[in-house]
């Protein structure tokens, strides 16, 4: 499973903290920021995601997150 998620996050040295959260909340996961989008895309990629819990993260951490449709 995919998710692919719009994010707010600027810096590279955030998308490294927040995806080594993210990789804790879901071992195994493949989680990568593309911070040269415009919508600076969050994907994830894993057996088990929930979307609720990736974007309470980054809520939690000061940062928008929605999924892309």
């Amino acid at each position: 499973m995919i998710e692919v998620f719009k994010t707010d996050v600027q810096q590279p040295g955030t998308a490294n903290l927040l995806i080594a959260k993210l990789i804790l909340l879901f071992p195994g996961s493949k989680v990568n920021f593309d911070l040269e989008d415009c919508d600076r895309v969050l994907r994830v990629e894993g057996e088990e995601i929930c979307c609720e819990k990736i974007e309470a993260l980054l809520k939690t951490c000061g940062y928008c997150c929605e999924v892309l449709v």
